[in-house]
């Protein structure tokens, strides 16, 4: 039987219809009222061109082989779209994202942010691309009303360790939670602790996969800052990640694991990374994987009636216009469209951790701010996560007012 997902634009309004599924309304035992609802977004980088036009620029100078000066990524930008109107609020690289924000009103609103808070200089000289965003632009995530950040990834530390720890002190005087770094391995390791008035609690942890990029050193330990790392998606590593979830999980938490994985690029899910987030939801009671570093979206599962995103997709960047499809096919861009995302709203039942729902709100990056989709780019989308949802038993369809539903077997 497929259960149909979705969510109206007043989330108190319910309709529920026939057994029979169209994509208005819901299953007659499943009351997303009664759930909890998780905006989770994959890679957000607010660094480089993108806190050159805030109100708090940072120092431009940087270091990559072929541009010295993060302002060079504002003037391609805006060679490719037009003027980008410097200096901007700290709402405007959010864009419409913020209304749809406000219209759904999530529960919890989780990101994996791709970039280091900090005024350091101390780069990391065997990396070729450094993010960074100034401490005073902190007020950008701010703006967006950002509970959780993933840190558990590949620039986290792209300005050393000075500046990872500047950027867990900045985000902890915001109010964000920071996860996946730390002074110490425990620190890196300990989840946010998330409770939803009257549902429950929701903890939330987040790792980085040495094949994503994440240099070996970067790894926390007991005498050392850094991120929550794993060598490998090896069933050591899944008892590994049981152990620490056991260490904080209370009967009735949902349980989220942040994990940034794999290549930038490429459609096909890796054998190691089904069975690896299979293994999580069967051996270590995890509710739900949230998983990035590609790009561009990938396809879905929900698995044991738990939801499974392989590759969230870039959400925010300042890749526009510049050329990163180098050693790709040609016509890669057509293919892949980065600058196409998901807002992903899931719907998770307290009780049990499983999915009720899912809405996705596609969008569209430029001139560095998040716009809607149109409704061709919207069909994009729709098309390329059915064919690659086929195989993991997963559809979506597009609803009247743009939205993705997904259906699952």
């Amino acid at each position: 039987m497929k259960h149909l997902l979705c969510i109206l634009c007043i989330p108190a309004v319910i309709l529920l219809g026939a057994e029979e599924a169209h994509t208005e309304s819901v299953l007659a035992d499943q009351d997303p009222t009664r759930s909890i609802m998780l905006f989770l977004a994959g890679d957000v980088m607010l660094g480089r061109g993108i806190d050159q036009i805030l109100l708090h620029p940072g120092d431009p100078v940087i270091h990559e082989s072929c541009c010295k000066n993060a302002r060079e990524y504002v003037r391609i930008a805006e060679q490719k779209n037009g003027p980008i109107p410097a200096p901007v609020s700290c709402s405007y690289v959010w864009g419409e994202a913020l209304k749809v924000l406000e219209r759904v009103s999530p529960d919890l609103r989780i990101i994996n942010l791709e970039t280091s808070i900090t005024g350091s200089n101390d780069y990391w000289k065997s990396k070729g691309v450094h993010y960074k965003m100034n401490p005073p632009n902190i007020n950008c995530l701010q703006a967006a009303k950002i509970d959780v950040c993933a840190l558990a990834n590949n620039h986290v530390l792209d300005w050393g360790y000075p500046g990872l720890l500047e950027t867990l002190e900045t985000m902890d005087a915001a109010g964000i939670r920071g996860i996946g770094a730390g002074a110490r391995l425990a620190q890196a390791a300990r989840p946010a602790v998330m409770r939803v008035a009257g549902k429950g609690r929701v903890l939330v942890f987040s790792y980085g996969v040495a094949n994503s990029g994440i240099p070996p050193r970067w790894a926390a330990s007991s005498t050392q800052e850094g991120v929550h790392f794993l060598n490998d998606l090896s069933s050591r590593s899944v008892n590994r990640v049981k152990q620490t979830l056991k260490q904080y999980a209370r009967p009735g938490d949902i349980l989220v694991v942040s994990i940034h994985w794999g290549g930038n690029w490429g459609y096909q899910i890796p054998a190691d990374q089904v069975r690896f987030a299979h293994e999580l939801i069967d051996e270590a009671g995890v509710d739900l994987v949230h998983g990035h570093s590609s790009h561009h979206v990938k396809g879905i599962e929900v698995y044991r009636g738990k939801l499974i995103l392989y590759g969230s997709g870039d959400f925010l960047n300042d890749y526009e216009g510049i050329n990163h499809f180098r050693g790709l096919p040609k016509g890669a861009h057509k293919y892949y469209r980065g600058d196409l995302s998901l807002m992903y709203f899931a719907s998770v039942e307290p009780e049990s951790g499983k999915l009720v729902q899912l809405l996705m709100t596609p969008t569209r990056m430029k001139r560095f701010r998040i716009n809607l989709a149109s409704q061709d780019e919207a069909l994009w989308l729709k098309n390329r996560l059915n064919r690659e949802g086929r195989m993991l038993g997963t559809t979506v369809n597009l609803n009247r007012v743009g939205e993705l539903l997904l259906e699952w077997r």
